[in-house]
């Protein structure tokens, strides 16, 4: 299993098109991808899931990835995360 927190950089925070990109991206692996914070803990393939964690920009987020292939899994969606979900900002 990898843990690892990070950290919300864009400015619009999870929005919904950033929740979108983040399941697409998780939904490429066939690991488990759970992605949350204070214990509570959704899965990264699960649009609503990812959205109800109302991520805004700065926020803290546990990202725990587990399974064939969870290193490729956490590399790209690390990437995604700290490529500011591909918005430029």
């Amino acid at each position: 299993m990898i843990y690892q927190q990070i950290t919300i950089i864009n400015k619009l925070g999870l929005h919904a098109r950033a929740a979108a990109k983040l399941v697409g991206v998780a939904g490429r692996h066939g690991c488990s991808i759970e992605i949350g914070s204070d214990g509570k803990m959704v899965d990264a393939k699960s649009i609503m899931s990812v959205m109800l964690l109302a991520a805004s920009q700065g926020t803290v987020l546990d990202l725990k990835v587990s399974g064939d292939g969870a290193q490729e899994a956490f590399d790209d969606v690390f990437e995604l995360v700290n490529n500011y979900f591909d918005e430029g900002e």
